[in-house]
């Protein structure tokens, strides 16, 4: 009986040092559907039953910028997570937290298989300072019924800002009770028409030679932006909610047939070819147009990376990157891509879904991967690296809106630059 007992509690013992030995690895993101939210969590799961010393705990923390906050917070407690899914214009500010440490850091990884724009972005000082996991870029949706009625050929899309202006005057023509374009306010979007047209959003080489102290919004190329958005106004054929960053609002509006072309998210793709089919019409995908005389330069990327927080224990930093790079290995991002639209990020996952024929099956995807391969590698199309990033965008659109809403372009890139200049300023002065 003796035996037994001490046996039991020598199994008690070994069972309880082995929970012990166990490392929890909390992962803080920002996907609150249950769609995106349970991939991640079944990643979780199926990692934790092959690896018996780790624990992965997948939490959704809110917004992209509350769980930045959250994790600053919690790393300034001593209590950080050990994996921190963060949107890419929070890369500057991530940095200056002083809360992370580069993946490249961790230990070896050969980052050659990630696509180029994306793995570009997220170098910074010649270090892989986090992983890309869900990238995208905007493209044109266009409602391909909607185009034919107005004797335009679908597979044709406008690819520059006059062409647009031309087929609205078709669309206006044909009298189809619905207005010709329509996307949300959003500063993500001036971004990535500063970035085609060549030119950085901000000083010293987009903010990546340098700390960035002033926008280029006086340029000939925020120029062009914004009186595209006031001849688009001033015409009529410009539609959204009235809202800042108002992404679900502005696809509803196309999803409702309520306009003909309009500019999102890659991201999207999936949720606006179901909706499009619920509604009845056949959706199309092209390139953003881009202001007329441009070359087309590229995309910058956009979506999230996953950071390793700096004050955790080795096991877990290591743990946390095993685990990114398992949650974003070549099988992995192409059903990944395929569940939400997201770019897979890795060359091999493009490669494993053409021999599956994804492209075929959904050609709607291939011009997106075009658009974002095709980019040509410059500080415009790298991103701006900005710690007031979230501020800056705001200002943007708040300018864009006083636009719409009557004011004369150069007085409102005027007023715009000189308030996103004074918060860079603001913010800088926290690093003297």
């Amino acid at each position: 009986m003796n035996r037994i007992l001490l046996t039991a509690a020598l199994l008690g013992l070994t069972n309880a040092s082995l929970a012990s030995a166990q490392t929890t690895v909390e992962f803080w993101h920002s996907f609150g559907d249950a769609k995106r939210s349970g991939w991640i969590q079944a990643r979780a799961d199926e990692y934790n039953k092959t690896h018996s010393g780790v624990k992965v705990v997948p939490s959704y923390k809110g917004s992209y910028n509350d769980s930045l906050q959250a994790t600053i917070l919690a790393a300034r407690q001593g209590k950080a997570p050990a994996l921190v899914q963060i949107f890419e214009v929070g890369s500057q500010l991530a940095l200056d937290s002083g809360a992370f440490q580069p993946v490249s850091s961790v230990k070896n990884v050969d980052f050659s298989d990630y696509i180029k724009p994306v793995i570009n972005y997220y170098t910074i000082g010649g270090k892989v300072n986090s992983l890309p996991f869900n990238s995208s870029s905007p493209v044109l949706y266009f409602n391909q019924d909607l185009m034919k009625k107005a004797g335009l050929n679908p597979k044709q899309p406008p690819t520059t800002y006059g062409g647009l202006i031309k087929a609205c005057q078709k669309i206006e023509a044909a009298n189809l009770d619905t207005t010709c374009f329509g996307m949300s306010l959003n500063g993500w979007f001036i971004e990535q028409w500063m970035a085609q047209q060549g030119a950085p959003l901000l000083n010293n080489g987009n903010g990546r030679q340098g700390r960035a102290t002033a926008t280029n919004l006086d340029s000939k190329a925020a120029k062009n932006i914004f009186t595209f958005f006031k001849t688009m106004q001033d015409r009529k054929y410009y539609t959204y909610t009235g809202k800042l960053e108002d992404w679900d609002g502005s696809d509803a509006i196309f999803t409702n047939q309520k306009s003909v072309f309009h500019i999102t998210s890659t991201a999207d793709i999936g949720n606006i070819r179901d909706a499009a089919k619920k509604a009845g019409f056949s959706v199309g995908v092209g390139v953003l147009p881009i202001a007329d005389g441009s070359k087309r330069n590229g995309v910058v990327i956009g979506g999230a990376s996953l950071w390793i927080s700096k004050g955790i224990s080795k096991p877990q930093a290591e743990g946390a990157l095993d685990f990114a790079l398992y949650m974003t290995n070549t099988q992995n991002m192409a059903e990944w891509h395929k569940l939400t639209g997201y770019y897979p990020v890795r060359q091999s996952s493009i490669e494993l879904l053409r021999k599956q024929g994804w492209f075929t099956q959904t050609p709607l995807q291939l011009v997106a991967f075009n658009q974002l391969t095709r980019t040509v590698p410059s500080a415009a199309t790298a991103g701006g690296l900005n710690g007031a990033a979230i501020q800056t965008r705001k200002i943007m659109e708040e300018g864009v809106q006083k636009v719409l809403g009557g004011q004369n372009v150069d007085a409102a890139l005027k007023e715009t630059k000189a308030r996103a200049d004074a918060a860079l300023a603001e913010y800088n002065a926290n690093f003297k």
